[in-house]
């Protein structure tokens, strides 16, 4: 079984979650600007670094560059960044994080608001924490303590 092309209707949801289940990881595509490409390799660097590759294949397809705001575009399984985006790639690294467990959740049945968003910010965080924990660079750590401390109060807001 070949996951769809497209994750919109009831059946598509459906084909790609028992694919999931049963293994799957895409083969992550990033399509734009050369330096684009090159921005989004060091923020899968870091993500690679904290263990979170597999969990991202598993739920995006393709990293796209786009002119607007950047963003997860579910039926397609795909987002789309734009470059002010990579200004801080750990924040970037840890936005991508959170859109591909936000993937999770639509294919799950989730609602993005409410359960979903808090999952989402969630995860985000947990890859922040694990990303500090198990890089060797100091800027990349300090980075990270700088963006939980940022995140801190909205933290508080999810048990």
């Amino acid at each position: 079984m070949e996951f769809p092309e497209r994750v919109f209707t009831e059946e598509e949801v459906k084909r790609a979650r028992e694919l999931i289940e049963k293994g799957y990881k895409h083969q992550l595509r990033v399509v734009g600007s050369p330096r684009f490409k090159r921005e989004i390799e060091k923020t899968l660097e870091l993500i690679k670094t904290a263990g979170y590759y597999d969990f991202l294949r598993t739920y995006i397809r393709q990293i796209e560059e786009i002119e607007g705001f950047s963003q997860l575009h579910e039926a397609d399984v795909v987002i789309w960044a734009n470059m002010p985006m990579l200004v801080d790639i750990v924040d970037a690294a840890s936005y991508i994080v959170q859109k591909a467990q936000q993937m999770k959740d639509y294919l799950e049945g989730k609602l993005y608001y409410g359960t979903g968003e808090m999952s989402a910010i969630k995860k985000r965080l947990e890859f922040l924490q694990k990303l500090k924990e198990k890089t060797n660079s100091e800027d990349v750590k300090k980075k990270c303590e700088d963006l939980l401390k940022n995140w801190s109060d909205t933290a508080m807001m999810f048990p």
